[in-house]
């Protein structure tokens, strides 16, 4: 300021400089950010559990050998939580098990559209596809309105297909698990992670089943669009992997859930994770899955 005075002292010019530095101080816009809502396990205290050798993640952990039934690890196993997507596997062994006709053109409707959550789908209202086709987006890409339109156009209804996953529930054992819908997105399907094994080892048997979950991509001609789709399981394109079935599941009353059938030194596994917190967590204890059993667990040679 003294330099300036000298040179120009009669003008008051300078001074116009001074209301630009406190316009930058003016009203700022307060940002609200809702709260993250809790998952069911966390409200029940599951993180906490301390007994977890591994440090996973997820609050809940299932491992066993798909030949033999050993439990290789287990972390809150019978606790029944949402399940979120991974209903979608039980929804696949239902249509797979009719043997309805695959070829078979089922048009979205209003039906379909996601009122539980509010979620997108790039299927909209009127899109035509076959049955096999939703059935691979179902699995592969967890395509919501195509998992409800499976259900929506089986014979006799919703209701009818609700009840005969519920009744194959029962029939396989799995006391724990309760079905209301076939995507998901209710929080009131619910299981535990000893049933999921059972489910995954039923679901495994299924050649369609074992092909479409482990797709890494698909497209689909919508119209005159074609969609692009790609698994929600990045594992399934990584080399280090042999995963013969899997399905992910997200909605927050569940936390992110992954259920595989991999083979892992030898073994065949079914892994079961369920309320993993973060969103890469779920794949990052199955890793360390993997290499706990890789050093730990691998077969071991005849003799």
């Amino acid at each position: 300021m003294h330099a300036q005075a000298t040179t120009n002292p009669k003008k008051p010019t300078v001074q116009k400089s001074k209301p630009t530095v406190v316009k930058t101080h003016v009203r700022r816009q307060v940002i609200k950010v809702a709260p993250a809502v809790p998952s069911f396990g966390q409200k029940a205290g599951l993180h906490a559990t301390t007994n977890d050798i591994l440090d996973l993640k997820s609050s809940v952990a299932y491992v066993i050998d798909q030949d033999t039934h050993e439990v290789l690890l287990s972390k809150n196993d019978q606790a029944v939580l949402p399940i979120a997507s991974i209903t979608k596997l039980m929804t696949g062994v239902i249509i797979s098990e009719a043997q309805l006709p695959m070829d078979e053109s089922i048009t979205i409707t209003q039906d379909d559209v996601d009122t539980e959550k509010g979620s997108s789908s790039r299927l909209r209202v009127g899109a035509t596809l076959t049955r096999g086709e939703l059935l691979h987006l179902a699995l592969m890409a967890s395509e919501n309105r195509a998992a409800h339109a499976l259900g929506r156009t089986y014979p006799g209804g919703m209701s009818s297909f609700v009840g005969l996953m519920n009744a194959k529930a029962a029939q396989l054992g799995m006391r724990d698990t309760r079905y209301v819908e076939p995507t998901g997105l209710s929080s009131k399907n619910q299981s535990s992670a000893k049933d999921l094994a059972t489910l995954v080892g039923n679901a495994y048997h299924d050649a369609t089943l074992r092909e479409l979950s482990t797709s890494p991509s698909y497209k689909v001609e919508v119209g005159n669009r074609t969609l692009q789709y790609n698994t929600t399981n990045r594992l399934v394109k990584n080399p280090n992997w042999d995963i013969g079935l899997q399905k992910t599941g997200y909605i927050s009353e569940a936390g992110q859930c992954l259920v595989m059938q991999a083979k892992v030194s030898g073994r065949k596994l079914i892994m079961v994770f369920l309320d993993s917190a973060g969103k890469l967590s779920r794949i990052a204890d199955a890793e360390r899955v993997r290499k706990w059993v890789e050093n730990n667990h691998g077969s071991r040679p005849q003799t």
